[in-house]
């Protein structure tokens, strides 16, 4: 099957076959139609996964006896860590997330956050690396993780709700958050990610950084 990234809540997940990385896509939640992305190292079938927003049963199912290095919070609000304790306990996973957001996401679903991370820093994925973008301004410790195929050269960003098809994450009506976000997010990813990256974000389908690109100036000037 062709990777779309377009996937329902109740549907099947997509996966993607990079040089050395799988990825796959399921949605979770009806009212909120959540992403969650495990990824997998094919060469060492180490696993981690992006945001335990719901459905801890369906997720597990996917991590299935592989097991699971590490589970990453994007960022603190609710709807993307409903399943992070549930998942945790059954596999134990280092509990990973942006350090301004790490207390938050403790205070609401009673995990230690075992590793802050800042921009820059990585993320293991067995033999693959996950770069740490701080994005902040829909939540102070937002972040994105950066990968780059191996074979073709292609950048891979899961980026949580700070980018969208469309447009930047909620602000929800902060023009300061919303000035800061979308500053952070042009310097931070299109000024130096080209057209061809691909991006995965928290809720709904895929695109591209080069589809996006025109319109910068456009989601400036409307202001959210």
């Amino acid at each position: 099957m062709t990777y779309t990234g377009d996937v329902t809540v109740g549907g099947a997940p997509e996966t993607r076959e990079l040089a050395h990385l799988s990825i796959t896509k399921v949605a979770v939640d009806e009212k909120m139609s959540n992403n969650a992305y495990l990824l997998r190292c094919t060469a060492t079938g180490e696993q981690v996964l992006i945001d335990a927003a719901d459905d801890a049963e369906r997720l597990l199912e996917l991590i299935g006896g592989g097991g699971l290095t590490a589970v990453v919070t994007t960022h603190q609000h609710w709807d993307h860590h409903r399943a992070l304790a549930a998942v945790a306990r059954a596999t134990g996973a280092e509990i990973v997330a942006g350090a301004p957001d790490a207390d938050a996401i403790t205070e609401q679903t009673g995990v230690t956050v075992t590793r802050r991370v800042q921009h820059g820093d990585t993320v293991a994925v067995g033999g693959c690396s996950l770069e740490v973008i701080a994005l902040a301004g829909h939540t102070p410790g937002s972040i994105a993780l950066l990968h780059t195929d191996g074979d073709t050269g292609v950048p891979h960003l899961f980026t949580g709700d700070s980018l969208f098809p469309g447009g930047v994450g909620n602000t929800f009506g902060d023009a300061d958050a919303f000035t800061q976000l979308v500053g952070e997010v042009e310097h931070k990813v299109f000024d130096r990610l080209p057209d061809q990256t691909w991006f995965y974000p928290g809720h709904g389908g895929d695109s591209t950084i080069g589809a996006e690109r025109p319109h910068l100036a456009e989601w400036r000037e409307r202001g959210w």
